[in-house]
């Protein structure tokens, strides 16, 4: 279940470009060759090998601590801003790595959304509120799997979280269970990934097609929805059993590790670099604990940096080997807090005036769109809702939300809010 907490040029061939085509792992040798040698292959190659990172700081990280600092006013606590890489531009003092590299960015400063409750907000903020709430939407992660069925046979929607992993179905709303998530608990493989040695794999092939057997008995007297659950998790087990490298730690480099950090979210992030190069579309990672209430300061001065300095190796990582171009990345809460400090010196929800960070597949590099007022209270700017984010991050990955529905049941349904457009300040 979901948990809650409150507390171009074409002919100019660089090395990293390179690298990238041969990185995504998911087309075929042959096809990766040639990309090598054909410009308009390699392109198109690109094209069908987008993929989304999707970092979720649940329970909302402050603005005003890190994209959107506003030193030396009533609400500005006590961190000072410093210059970033984009000239004119200052992030907050917590966030250096960042800020170094903020010219690959965007930063939206004036996110507006509507809900300022963890429960209600955070499937409304994945899931993109469209305008008909009569039926259960998709998550984005199985969105996605549904509007872009993967180039191979690798989970389509893998998501790293401290806690327990499994098949997370309700993630797929209407689309039907096999579009849920797999959940990878502190971002360990599924249990049982290791095939007992006694298991040939004769006996393994005969007892899976008994499997399939008796599931399509069953399915024929029974809605098919919980078969469906049952079949995808299956399935995506037994992918990720031909893959077990992406789990073995003894692969990754002391370097690696040092420069993402011990920590979950640092691994978590490693963890999710290896699942994009190996060609998984949609990876995303959570982090809680955000919800500071009480001793904002502190508890941001401790939390800050486990996202700073790992967000930013990532975008290092993924600009050298080529996949910047071709991976969509998100990082965000389901909102900010508030300009006003409590009593209890925190900072509480605030969904008026906020910031989310976007880099990489049809972002434009250095952008800072939008702005809020001199204490950071409200929008100064055009405010943008989610339905504005969902219509951006669809159009960077190639669908057009005007022109592609969901069906459910025969009823047709919006991909993204039909009142809302995408964020035109930020697309490349």
């Amino acid at each position: 279940m979901y948990e809650y907490q409150c507390n171009s040029p074409q002919h100019d061939w660089s090395r990293r470009q390179i690298l990238g085509g041969l990185a995504g792992g998911a087309i075929g040798a042959a096809t990766g060759l040639a990309s090598m040698f054909e410009p308009a292959v390699a392109e198109e190659i690109r094209k069908q090998q987008r993929q989304v990172l999707f970092v979720w700081l649940d329970g909302g990280v402050s603005q005003l601590e890190t994209w959107d600092p506003k030193p030396n006013t009533e609400f500005g606590g006590p961190f000072r801003a410093i210059p970033t890489s984009i000239p004119g531009v200052h992030f907050s003092e917590l966030v250096p790595e960042t800020a170094k590299r903020a010219d690959k960015l965007a930063v939206v400063r004036a996110m507006s959304t509507q809900d300022e409750n963890h429960s209600t907000g955070v499937p409304r903020v994945q899931r993109g509120d469209p305008k008909n709430r009569g039926v259960t939407y998709p998550f984005l992660g199985s969105a996605l799997a549904k509007l872009r069925p993967p180039q191979n046979d690798l989970p389509p929607y893998v998501w790293i979280k401290p806690g327990r992993g499994g098949f997370i179905w309700q993630d797929a709303g209407f689309l039907g269970a096999q579009y849920g998530a797999l959940a990878l608990g502190e971002g360990r493989p599924p249990i049982h990934i290791n095939r007992p040695a006694a298991i040939t794999d004769e006996i393994d092939d005969a007892r899976q097609q008994l499997r399939r057997s008796i599931n399509d008995r069953y399915r024929q007297r029974r809605r098919s929805s919980d078969i469906d659950a049952y079949e995808s998790s299956y399935d995506m087990a037994l992918q990720l059993m031909q893959r077990r490298d992406l789990f073995d730690d003894s692969l990754l480099s002391p370097q690696d590790i040092e420069r993402y950090g011990t920590h979950p979210l640092g691994r978590h992030l490693l963890q999710a670099r290896r699942l994009l190069e190996a060609g998984v579309q949609f990876v995303k990672v959570n982090s809680y604990h955000w919800d500071t209430h009480g001793d904002n300061f502190n508890m941001h001065l401790a939390l800050v940096p486990q996202i700073d300095k790992p967000f930013a190796a990532m975008i290092d990582d993924l600009d050298e080997r080529g996949m910047l171009d071709s991976v969509l990345v998100v990082l965000m809460s389901e909102f900010g807090r508030t300009p006003k400090i409590n009593s209890r010196i925190g900072r509480d929800h605030w969904p008026e005036a906020w910031s989310l960070v976007l880099a990489g597949c049809g972002i434009k590099r250095g952008v800072i769109a939008g702005k809020t007022t001199p204490n950071g209270a409200w929008c100064d700017s055009d405010a943008y809702d989610i339905g504005h984010l969902f219509h951006t991050i669809f159009r960077c990955l190639g669908i057009d939300p005007t022109n592609t529905e969901y069906h459910n049941n025969g009823q047709p349904l919006p991909i993204a809010h039909d009142d809302c457009g995408p964020i035109a300040e930020v697309m490349a």
